[in-house]
């Protein structure tokens, strides 16, 4: 597992800073391309803004969200810490992609294809690969092959609008010498292994610009201070949510909310880590 003093890539916001700032039809296109093996023509970044509450919003993750040459939606997330829900947010980032493209009495012919790629510090599939692809596929249900009824691979999947892709940076262990395709150097700089011999040696001219990007960000007080401060705000986060969850042990909810409240988390987040409803909530506080 990466740090991220040594792999900047690593925080989200630094991530979606590099990856929007300059022309997606740039570093970001190049990026995506390498993910999903395809070649692009247009990439349009949806939510490019960072939302002015991003200090308050300690639980939240920063995503990139695109829309590539009008025909499909990507939404890409940076994944430091497994809570154990990655495929469930998935998910729900595909779900969000699908639902807000359906209008009333519209039919399904033009609904874009959603694809969520996951960037993850940490190991959470059983798989030797370190990029994994899923797709939403038929069960066989009798000892028949598709193959024998004259189907082609690709008839076997049940849908073609879902796609999520799982990348483990742990499992990427590869140096320099065996970097062989576009994914490895981007992946390479992500995870934080490059040094500048190395990085000198790299082919690929935009994993180099988005290396320069990365170095201007962290070098400029501005961003510093809100690197440092969300870094910060997300420490406190956690270490709240991990009191409150062992004090939930011990105390009861009520003791417990008051508690989560002083540490100046948000309603929301309460609920979310109590397991509770918001009506609930205001039983136990009093408000």
């Amino acid at each position: 597992m990466s740090d991220k003093k040594d792999a900047p890539l690593l925080d989200d916001y630094v991530f979606k800073r590099t990856f929007t700032r300059d022309d997606p039809n740039g570093i970001l296109r190049d990026f995506l391309e390498s993910v999903l093996k395809i070649k692009l023509r247009n990439v349009q970044v949806l939510n490019a803004e960072i939302p002015k509450d991003i200090l308050d919003e300690r639980g939240s993750v920063l995503d990139i969200r695109a829309e590539l040459d009008n025909t499909k939606i990507v939404d890409i997330e940076m994944q430091v810490q497994d809570q154990g829900n990655i495929s469930k947010r998935s998910t729900v980032y595909m779900s969000k992609n699908i639902a807000t493209q359906i209008k009333t009495s519209e039919d399904y012919q033009g609904l874009k294809p959603s694809i969520v790629i996951n960037i993850l510090n940490f190991n959470r599939y059983k798989r030797n690969s370190y990029h994994s692809i899923a797709h939403m596929k038929f069960e066989k249900t009798s000892k028949e092959k598709y193959v024998d009824l004259g189907y082609k691979e690709e008839d076997q999947l049940a849908t073609d609008v879902l796609e999520m892709h799982f990348i483990e940076l742990p499992k990427f262990i590869k140096k320099n010498p065996e970097i062989k395709t576009k994914l490895d150097e981007w992946l390479w700089l992500i995870a934080g292994r490059e040094d500048k011999v190395e990085m000198s040696k790299l082919d690929n001219p935009e994993v180099k610009k988005a290396m320069k990007l990365v170095d201007e960000i962290m070098a400029d007080p501005k961003e510093r201070e809100i690197i440092e401060a969300r870094a910060m705000a997300k420490f406190n986060y956690d270490t709240g949510v991990a009191y409150a969850k062992e004090q939930g042990k011990k105390e009861s909810k009520k003791e417990v909310a008051k508690r989560m409240k002083e540490l100046k988390m948000s309603d929301e987040q309460i609920c979310q880590v109590l397991n509770i409803t918001a009506d609930k909530l205001k039983e136990l506080i009093g408000k």
